[in-house]
C-alpha cells in the first residue's frame, strides 16, 4: 500500500493543474499593465512680464505678430501641419494619392465645410478663413491663443471666420498663455459636429474632470493626463489623426508607445495582442457620461413654424431630437461598440466618386482588414486586428442622376444666398454648394443611407471593468458575433472538431482508467505476494 499514494497523486496532480488553468482563463481578460505616469511639463515663461505684450491689441492678428516676433520660426512650422492646412496627402487603394482633410472630405454629420467656412472655421487655428480666398501663407492669420490660452476665457465668434469674440480681453489672454491644456484641445475636439460628444463618442467635456471609471488616463483622481502627453508634439506636428479624414497608418498614436506590446503578466493575454487591439478589451463601452449622436437623418429637415422659423424639440435627456435646419437625431449613452477587423488603413467615398446605390448604406470611410488578409504593400504593413468602433449612421443628400454625394451650401448670414439653414431649399443649396467646389449638379436629388466609422481610443476602463473572456468566448450573445470569418473557441462549433475532441477525451479517460486499473492490480498483487 505504500506505493498506492504516489500513484494516486500522479493522477490527481495533472487533474488539479488542468482545473487551475481553466479557472485562470476565466479571469477577466485584463491584468495589471505597466504603470503610466503623468508626463513632466516644462513650465512656460511668465508672459505677463514681456514688453511686447504690454500694449492694447486692437486685432487678434496683432497678437500673433507679437508672438512671432520672439517665436520667429514657429509660424513656418505651423503652416506645415494639418491643423493649419485642414488637409494632407493620403494614399487610398485604387485611387492613388489624394488630398484628404476637413477642407474637402464629406461626412454624415454636417456633411462638409465648403461654402460654409465662415462658421465652420471656429475650429480652425487661424483668423479670417471665410471662403476660398483665405491666405494660408500669411503667418499673421495664425491663431496662437486658441491652443495656448491658459485663462479659459478665449472663445471664437460664430460666423466670424475664426475671429475671437469681441468680449475677449486679448491683452489678458496673451499675458497668460502656456502649454496646451485639455480645455484647449477639447474646445474643438469635444464639440465637433455641433455639440458636446456629438461625433466621437469617446471625447467630451466629462474628460476634463472625471473618475477612473470614465477614463484611467485623464481621470482627476489618477494620472490626470493632458492630451499632449500621448499626442506627442514636435515642431507643432501633433501625432494622431482620425480615420474620418485620413486613410494611411502613419503619424499615429498607439497604446504600445507607453505600455509595450506585451504589457500583461499573463502570456496568454499578451498573445491576444497579436490579433486584438488593446482598445477592444479596455474600452467595453463609450459615451459613459453624456450621450453621443448615433443616427442623423437629413431627409426630415425643413419643418418650419407658422412664422417661418425652423422647428425644434429635445429628447428626455435634453439632446436635440429634431432641428428644422438639420433633421432628426437619435442619441445613446453607455454604448457597446461594434467590432471590425482593421489593418490601420481606410477607404473614403469622395464627392467625385460614383455611388453604387444598389449597395447601401454608402460607406463614407470603410475600414480595411479581415482575418485572412495579410499586409500587402509598403503602405499596409500591419496585420488586421479586432477594433471597437462607433458607427454613425445617416441619411444625407445625393445627386440621384449623377450618383454622387452632394456638398450643399449650408450657412450664410443673410437670406437669399442659397444657404439651406437660412432659405430651406435643397435644390438651390445643392446647386450653390456643388458650383463652389467645382462639381457638376444635375438638378435632381434624393437622400441615401450612409455609415461612418470612428475607431475608439479614449474612455479606457480600469482593469476590473475591462472585458472578461466569457464576453467573447461564449456561444450566445458574444460581443464578436458579427465577426464570423474565423473560428473562436467557446463561441463557434464545428461538429467534426467537437466530435474529435470528445473522442480524444474519452480515449484519454479510458486510457487513464485502464492504466490506473492495471497499476492498482499490480500493486495489490505485489503487496499480497510480499505479505
Amino acid at each position: 500500500m505504500h506505493k498506492l499514494i504516489p500513484n494516486i497523486l500522479m493522477i490527481l496532480i495533472p487533474t488539479i493543474a488542468a482545473v487551475l488553468i481553466i479557472m485562470q482563463i476565466e479571469k477577466p481578460l485584463v491584468q495589471p499593465a505597466m504603470p503610466v505616469a503623468a508626463g513632466e511639463h516644462s513650465v512656460s515663461a511668465d508672459h505677463s512680464q514681456f514688453e511686447e505684450l504690454q500694449v492694447d491689441f486692437e486685432t487678434a492678428q496683432a497678437v500673433t505678430t507679437a508672438c512671432l516676433s520672439c517665436h520667429n520660426k514657429r509660424g513656418g512650422e505651423i503652416m506645415q501641419t494639418s491643423h493649419w492646412k485642414w488637409e494632407r496627402e493620403e494614399y487610398i487603394e485604387g485611387k492613388g494619392v489624394v488630398k484628404l482633410g476637413k477642407k474637402n472630405v464629406l461626412n454624415n454629420f454636417c456633411i462638409g465645410v465648403a461654402g460654409s467656412e465662415a462658421t465652420c472655421t471656429r475650429c480652425h487655428i487661424g483668423y479670417g478663413w471665410g471662403d476660398k480666398s483665405f491666405d494660408f501663407a500669411n503667418q499673421d492669420n495664425i491663431d496662437c491663443l486658441v491652443c495656448h490660452d491658459n485663462t479659459d476665457t478665449y472663445q471664437k465668434e460664430k460666423g466670424a471666420s475664426g475671429l475671437p469674440k469681441a468680449s475677449v480681453d486679448l491683452n489678458y489672454v496673451a499675458s497668460n498663455i502656456g502649454l496646451p491644456k485639455k480645455e484647449n484641445c477639447g474646445i474643438c475636439h469635444f464639440w465637433g459636429g455641433g455639440g458636446n460628444n456629438v461625433k466621437h463618442g469617446d471625447l467630451e467635456i466629462a474628460l476634463l474632470d472625471c473618475s477612473k471609471d470614465v477614463d484611467v488616463h485623464m481621470c482627476s483622481d489618477g494620472p490626470d493626463m493632458t492630451c499632449t502627453e500621448c499626442h506627442i508634439t514636435e515642431n507643432h506636428n501633433i501625432t494622431g489623426k482620425v480615420y474620418a479624414m485620413s486613410s494611411e497608418n502613419k503619424n499615429r498614436n498607439t497604446c504600445e508607445m507607453c505600455h509595450t506590446d506585451r504589457p500583461h503578466a499573463d502570456m496568454l493575454l499578451n498573445e491576444h495582442n497579436l490579433r486584438i487591439a488593446c482598445q477592444t478589451c479596455h474600452i467595453p463601452e463609450y459615451a459613459k457620461v453624456n450621450s453621443t449622436k448615433m443616427i442623423w437623418d437629413w431627409s426630415t429637415a425643413g419643418e418650419l413654424d407658422e412664422d417661418g422659423h425652423p422647428m425644434h424639440w429635445n429628447d428626455q435627456d435634453g439632446n436635440h431630437k429634431y432641428l428644422g435646419i438639420k433633421g432628426t437625431f437619435i442619441w445613446d449613452d453607455h454604448v457597446t461598440p461594434e467590432y471590425f477587423w482593421f489593418n490601420g488603413t481606410a477607404n473614403h467615398t469622395l464627392v467625385s466618386d460614383v455611388l453604387d446605390t444598389a449597395n447601401t448604406p454608402i460607406q463614407m470611410n470603410s475600414l480595411n482588414g479581415s482575418y485572412a488578409a495579410k499586409p500587402d504593400s509598403a503602405r499596409n504593413t500591419q496585420i488586421s486586428k479586432i477594433w471597437p468602433v462607433k458607427v454613425h449612421r445617416g441619411k444625407q443628400i445625393y445627386d440621384s442622376k449623377n450618383l454622387t454625394l452632394i456638398q450643399p451650401k449650408l450657412w450664410d448670414k443673410e437670406k437669399g444666398q442659397g444657404a439651406y439653414w437660412v432659405d430651406f431649399d435643397w435644390d438651390v443649396a445643392s446647386a450653390k454648394g456643388m458650383k463652389y467646389i467645382g462639381q457638376d449638379y444635375s438638378g435632381e436629388y434624393d437622400f441615401i443611407e450612409t455609415e461612418m466609422y470612428w475607431p475608439l481610443n479614449h474612455m479606457v476602463s480600469p482593469t476590473e471593468k475591462s472585458l472578461s473572456c466569457k464576453e467573447c468566448h461564449v456561444r450566445d450573445n458574444s460581443r464578436l458575433a458579427s465577426l464570423n470569418d474565423f473560428y473562436m473557441p467557446g463561441r463557434d462549433r464545428l461538429v467534426a472538431l467537437d466530435a474529435t475532441g470528445i473522442i480524444l477525451i474519452l480515449l484519454s479517460l479510458i486510457g487513464i482508467f485502464v492504466h490506473s486499473t492495471l497499476r492498482f492490480s499490480l500493486l495489490f498483487k505485489k503487496d499480497k505476494e510480499n505479505s
